[in-house]
């Protein structure tokens, strides 16, 4: 297969793969599992899932080494896809995990949802694009969270879900696209999300 049609997964230890690996096949393309600095930078296509805890994310970011080569890669405009917790080892930080430091490529802090709703937040929910949105669209994801961003910063387009109160449920800018919510267990609409994607980091 072309390198063109596969999308490079790093295998965080913290995320249901093979749901992803099934929604990029039915898309035409093929998942492979990459841990190196090298294979980062070099990847066509490049997912950050994860499913789990803060302090566990980062820490095997750490012991693949790869912070950098993430950091660098959100930089250079390359085609970058962060879901779930992946999306919330982009921060700062995190309450989830007090002292544990993220990748600061969004430099804003990861909160809790609001102790009046139920957490964690598990199944479907309406996610709200702002106007300058490129990638997402109006529609409704499935979520499985009890932490969200609550802002970010202004260079990038956000769209919102209300959980409790509102909160970050996408964030992009270019061919860099971050989900708290998974696209690949979202039905049409978030294979469509995918494919507008893959379509945008052609360009």
């Amino acid at each position: 297969m072309s390198s063109e049609n596969i999308i490079s997964i790093i295998p965080t230890g913290l995320a249901n793969i093979s749901s992803l690996l099934a929604a990029f096949r039915r898309l035409g393309f093929e998942g492979r599992l990459i841990e190196s600095p090298a294979e980062v930078s070099s990847a066509n296509y490049l997912v950050l899932p994860g499913v789990g805890a803060f302090g566990a994310g980062m820490k095997k970011l750490a012991e693949l080494g790869i912070e950098s080569a993430l950091k660098d890669r959100v930089q250079s405009g390359a085609p970058l896809l962060a879901i779930c917790l992946g999306m919330q080892l982009l921060s700062a930080s995190s309450d989830e995990a007090p002292g544990v430091e993220g990748l600061g490529i969004i430099s804003e802090e990861v909160k809790i949802l609001p102790e009046t709703v139920r957490i964690p937040q598990l199944g479907w929910n309406k996610v709200s694009p702002d106007s300058r949105a490129r990638l997402v669209t109006p529609g409704f994801a499935y979520f499985a969270n009890s932490y969200a961003l609550r802002k970010v910063p202004s260079e990038f387009s956000f769209s919102q879900t209300m959980h409790g109160e509102q909160f970050v449920s996408a964030i992009e800018k270019g061919k860099f696209l971050a989900c708290q919510f998974h696209p690949e267990l979202s039905g049409a609409w978030g294979e469509s999300l995918l494919k507008r994607w893959i379509e945008v980091g052609r360009e």
